[in-house]
């Protein structure tokens, strides 16, 4: 009997992926969740770990083919059809079986450290740190170690107190919702200590680091990736991890120190030695490689053109000049500056719908309410919390609700949910000093408007020069929603909501 090796289910929109590299070869015995191979999609690298214990029967998909979700990519003859052969073969085998160390006392105290929910459409992460060391001990609900999706990043608490006794996915690993991280023995782990892999008993385990001829220890199969496109030898790498096992930032070191070093890729120009090794190459993150691919369609896939405008701020800075200490004291929240733009474009895409739609296949998806996303800036990059049905917001409503948001936004704790459904998007790159920019469209979004620095500027009101507050705003819009007048006529709203804040309170 065999069993088939398909292609996971690899992320949202995501349909094909390539064939990276095999780990096994046909002929191989294969252990239950054993990695077979990898796959690269334009986002991320899947692991495809063995469905059974057996034997690779043979590879259906060699490496560099492109295969579609759910295509064939290899056959397992199943341990049991193998029988005797495969121990024959595998002279090793009953050593091991001899060898297996009984279940611990306290196997029943262990308590798995599983994957949280890691919101809606999102199916897989990737293990960016972890705090905590197998032996070191925990307390319930400490951190254990962090996620990183495509869009947020999760921290895994332990669910129990006692001691981390194992850790099954490494820094750097992919794993999917629900699939076990590590364990802990909620009884204190006392005479804790690490297991052998399996196929060692506890005499012939190497030191960690030790690469010498008796060690049988599985290398993480990012490490192995990473040692056959550097053509480094796993001789010449160090491991760090748990028994030696080399991570793939072992790698790293390890070619940094390698001499020649490799040529440089041919996308990149040439540089100096000398220059290289100055160099630091960070592979990105998911969210900043998220960031990157949605940018890069919206200025595929848009007509994407931008008009500017200049605001007078004096108003706005006075109204608040004059109630923001009594707003305070009332609200429990600061006045700034974003609720007036907020209630400023709210009121503007009522006059003109066609920036606050969207484009469905040959539909225009009018929206009869507004979902505000407020970009917000974080060490991992720009996230758009979004705020719905601002337009029925009070001025204290959305200053609260944007503190909450941007905070939640810095500490990586939105939700998936709290950045979906946005119909209209504010950027202020003026926090920043941006004095003008064009703001990229945040799809399937066909406006967003563009904050900037104030400045004092000279400017002529009824015929003398006098010096005011000036801020550039800049629509960057969907031509093929929103006409040029269209365009233009939302930022004037815009413009002569902010420079006269009482038609927002008069709803002009």
């Amino acid at each position: 009997m065999t069993t088939e090796v398909r292609v996971p289910t690899l992320g949202e929109s995501v349909t094909e992926a390539t064939v990276a590299t095999w780990f096994k070869k046909p002929g191989d015995s294969v252990m239950a969740d054993e990695m077979l191979c990898e796959l690269e999609t334009d986002k991320v690298t899947v692991e495809v770990p063995s469905p059974v214990a057996g034997k690779l029967a043979d590879i259906v998909a060699p490496e560099g083919e492109t295969v579609g979700v759910d295509a064939l990519l290899a056959n397992i003859a199943e341990a049991g059809e193998a029988g005797a052969e495969t121990v024959e073969e595998r002279p090793s085998a009953k050593k091991e079986e001899a060898a297996a160390p009984a279940p611990a006392a306290n196997a029943s105290d262990s308590v798995d450290v599983m994957v949280p929910t890691l919101g809606e459409s999102v199916s897989e992460a990737t293990v960016s740190t972890w705090f905590k060391k197998v032996g070191d001990k925990v307390e319930a609900d400490e951190m254990l170690c962090e996620l990183e999706t495509d869009k947020v990043s999760v921290e895994v608490p332990a669910p129990a107190a006692g001691v981390l006794t194992e850790i099954v996915a490494n820094e750097g690993d992919t794993v999917e919702a629900n699939a076990k991280l590590g364990a802990i023995s909620s009884s204190g782990g006392a005479a804790f200590e690490a297991p052998a892999p399996e196929g060692q008993t506890q005499y012939d385990r190497p030191e960690a680091g030790n690469a010498g001829p008796q060690r049988d220890i599985e290398d993480a199969p990012s490490a192995k990736k990473a040692m056959a496109e550097k053509g480094i030898s796993r001789d010449a790498v160090t491991g760090t991890g748990r028994d030696g096992r080399v991570m793939k930032e072992d790698v790293a070191k390890a070619g940094s120190a390698a001499a020649p070093k490799p040529a440089a890729p041919a996308a990149r120009a040439p540089v100096s030695a000398d220059d290289e090794n100055r160099e630091e190459r960070v592979k990105m993150t998911r969210l900043r490689q998220t960031i990157a691919k949605r940018l890069k369609d919206a200025q595929n896939n848009a007509a994407m053109l931008t008009t500017y405008n200049e605001v007078d701020m004096s108003g706005v800075m006075e109204l608040r000049s004059t109630y923001k200490d009594e707003f305070e004291k009332k609200h429990g929240v600061r006045l700034g500056f974003m609720s007036f733009f907020t209630k400023a474009c709210s009121h503007a895409l009522k006059e003109v719908p066609e920036v606050n739609a969207e484009i469905d296949g040959t539909d225009i998806v009018y929206k009869n309410f507004v979902h505000m996303g407020i970009a917000a800036g974080t060490p991992t990059g720009l996230v758009v919390p979004v705020i719905r049905d601002v337009d029925a917001m009070s001025f204290a409503e959305i200053e609260k609700a944007i503190a909450e948001k941007g905070k939640r936004a810095r500490d990586g704790k939105l939700s998936m949910a709290e950045m979906q459904g946005g119909t209209f998007t504010i950027s202020n790159g003026g926090v920043y000093g941006s004095l003008m920019s064009s703001p990229i469209l945040n799809p399937p979004q066909s406006g967003i408007l563009g904050m900037h620095k104030i400045q004092e500027r000279p400017v002529v009101v009824n015929g003398e020069i006098v010096i005011r507050p000036m801020m550039y705003l800049a629509l960057s819009y969907d031509h093929r929603i929103v006409d040029g007048k269209g365009a233009v006529t939302f930022l004037v709203r815009v413009k002569e909501a902010l420079e006269d804040p009482r038609r927002l309170l008069m709803d002009l």
